[in-house]
């Protein structure tokens, strides 16, 4: 595989997948809430690219000393390649360079194994259950992981 790069998400890149996003990407936000997404000034996303072809896209909300994924998304023709993964660290990056956030929590599907286990080996535990989240029929796991604060301070 080709050089896997992380980047802002930027309008244009929206307007790039905005066709595929139900069909490369499962059942998702529409256009006109992922765009009001990228102008909310508590959001973030990035995209993942190969070859400048975005292959997936996360993001977080920002809420006082709490970073909440709001998701993480790979092209259907790019899963089990770890892009996912890559997306991962990078929000838990992102996370702990902002000084005042101390945790970040996402909900899950309880039938999205593999999402699971990725959440898992990163260090997410299991804290609570949303009953019929997802499409008022699937429930949601919501998993936590606390921010561990680099030192450099000498005492």
């Amino acid at each position: 595989m080709d050089k896997l790069e992380i980047l802002r998400m930027t309008i244009s890149d929206l307007d790039s997948i905005k066709d595929s996003l139900f069909s490369d990407y499962d059942d998702f936000w529409n256009y006109s809430t992922f765009k009001s997404e990228l102008l909310n000034p508590n959001s973030k996303y990035i995209v993942a690219k190969i070859n400048n072809e975005i292959v997936g896209f996360a993001g977080i909300w920002k809420a006082v000393d709490d970073i909440h994924i709001t998701n993480i998304v790979t092209a259907k023709k790019f899963r089990k390649h770890h892009i996912g993964s890559t997306m991962l660290s990078k929000l838990i990056e992102m996370a702990e360079d902002e000084k005042e956030i101390t945790s970040i929590t996402l909900e899950v599907n309880s039938n999205n194994e593999p999402a699971i286990k990725l959440y898992e080996k990163f260090g997410f535990k299991k804290v609570g259950l949303r009953k019929k989240y997802y499409n008022n029929t699937d429930d949601a796991i919501i998993m936590t992981i606390h921010i561990r604060r680099k030192t450099n301070e000498k005492k």
